[in-house]
């Protein structure tokens, strides 16, 4: 009940204009940290953000999702070959000063996506609640 009345009030305040997760975007880290070298490699991707890697990191990642300027997520992808072969992955690479994790979600994707055309998992390392991304829209 108490997600529900979250998310009608989310919907409420975005038809009205008003963010009500502006605080939670205000805490994030803000982009001028990521490494050199990084560069916009998509634009914003509903409820994500903008895609920021550097092009020497791809594809696995890390790429970080970009909201308004904030590090809203780092993205993470390894191809189902690596998993099926025990690959493992002891050092991802990333950010020090970070926000605290709020959830994490990985998603097989059968077929692969545009930037990564096999069968790989998507993993998602979220620093804003699932309501908060709902905000995150292409017109914003």
């Amino acid at each position: 009940m108490c997600t529900r009345m979250l998310t009608a009030t989310a919907v409420i305040l975005m038809a009205t204009g008003v963010n009500a997760f502006a605080d939670e975007f205000a805490k994030l880290s803000d982009k001028s940290i990521l490494p050199q070298g990084t560069v916009k490699i998509s634009e914003t991707v509903p409820s994500m953000g903008e895609h920021w890697s550097r092009p020497e990191d791809l594809p696995l990642g890390p790429i970080y999702c970009v909201h308004k300027g904030k590090i809203v997520c780092i993205e993470y992808m390894m191809s189902q070959a690596d998993l099926q072969a025990g690959k493992s992955w002891p050092e991802l690479v990333g950010l020090k000063n970070l926000p605290p994790i709020n959830h994490v979600n990985m998603g097989f994707m059968p077929t692969g996506h545009h930037g990564y055309e096999i069968p790989h998992y998507d993993l998602h390392i979220y620093f804003v609640t699932r309501e908060a991304l709902k905000t995150i829209t292409p017109t914003q």
